[in-house]
């Protein structure tokens, strides 16, 4: 499967398929049965080979250099779930301070979490694969490490790039829990 060839065919929401029928990206996505075969497995008929749109292939960069303001109360809210109020705000904190931003495989973050890979018909999901293939950046994501790896903001985000590809970098601003 590839997008629709044409300009307006591909704002359509349509897809080619091999073998040149058109069909919408849910009835394409029912045949998909894992991540990889959605996203880049070359040489299987009737799959998705790889999302791409108006500016190219999605697996180009496409992230804003720093976090958005808005995920630092998601992340402390989150982590108030964990450790509380007072030790939340510790940890935003210490995530707003950090100004280095590490790289993460996607695959690696969801293995170290312990989280579940959502599907990419998932909304929010959806919607962050969306961004990308209209050009639009992903702000980085804020994780606080240790054993499991805590995902302060950005779930959907490393679930979205993991379907751009499992081994994508994802930028992070990541700091360590008190043991």
């Amino acid at each position: 499967w590839s997008p629709a060839g044409s300009r307006s065919q591909r704002g359509s929401g349509r897809w080619r398929s091999d073998n040149g029928s058109m069909e919408s990206p849910k009835s394409a996505e029912s045949t998909v049965h894992s991540p990889r075969v959605a996203f880049g497995c070359s040489g299987a008929p009737g799959r998705l080979r790889a999302m791409r749109g108006a500016r190219g292939s999605v697996t180009a960069e496409h992230w804003m250099a720093e976090p958005e303001a808005e995920d630092y109360p998601a992340a402390q809210s989150y982590l108030s779930l964990l450790v509380g109020k007072a030790e939340a705000a510790k940890l935003v904190k210490a995530l707003r301070s950090q100004k280095t931003l590490r790289y993460y495989a996607a695959m690696d973050m969801l293995r170290a979490s312990g989280l579940p890979l959502l599907p990419t018909d998932d909304p929010e999901v959806a919607t962050d694969l969306k961004k990308v293939r209209a050009g639009t950046k992903l702000s980085p994501v804020l994780l606080v490490l240790g054993n499991p790896l805590w995902v302060a903001d950005g779930y959907h985000r490393i679930c979205s790039s993991y379907h751009i590809g499992e081994k994508t970098e994802i930028p992070c601003r990541a700091v360590k829990r008190k043991s």
